[in-house]
């Protein structure tokens, strides 16, 4: 089974995201790890991504999902999968692949941004995130006010793992 645990930065995907592998003893992966550099430094820069950016990206994580899928790993991904069209590129197959959406408010987001030390995504690509995003109707929906570990509880019963 593959979990992909999205939303905008600074939701907590890759915190949310590594608590759940450990605590279910699967592999993480980071989306992030999949850019190229280009788009990396276009970020660092404070430049929003497009379309045209993210193609190659979304068609390297496609790739691996087809991989692991094959290979009956189990995975949690962390990958803002902001668009719909996105999602239906990245789910090859809806019953081995269970989309989190994690979101919060716009202060707590914020905070949370700038906050974080040694990255490359800047908090002045919040509003261009959410803009672009378009909230899934096939999702566990999860506030991420709560503490990190209550929400792993939480979705470990809900996911029934």
């Amino acid at each position: 089974m593959i979990i992909i645990i999205m939303g905008v930065s600074g939701a907590g995907k890759t915190t949310i995201g590594k608590l759940l592998a450990d605590a279910l003893n699967w592999e993480f992966k980071d989306a992030d790890e999949f850019h190229s550099i280009d788009n990396i430094e276009k970020m660092r820069l404070g430049i929003p991504l497009n379309d045209t950016d993210r193609k190659p990206w979304l068609k390297d994580l496609q790739t691996a999902i087809a991989l692991w899928l094959k290979e009956n790993v189990n995975i949690v991904l962390a990958c803002s999968a902001l668009k719909a069209n996105y999602r239906q590129y990245l789910v090859l197959d809806a019953e081995c692949i269970k989309l989190i959406y994690l979101h919060g408010s716009l202060d707590l987001l914020q905070q949370r941004l700038i906050g974080r030390q040694n990255h490359f995504m800047s908090e002045k690509l919040l509003n261009s995130q959410l803009d672009a995003l378009e909230e899934p109707d096939d999702a566990i929906f999860v506030d991420v006010s709560e503490p990190p570990q209550l929400i792993v509880q939480n979705l470990k019963t809900v996911l029934g793992i």
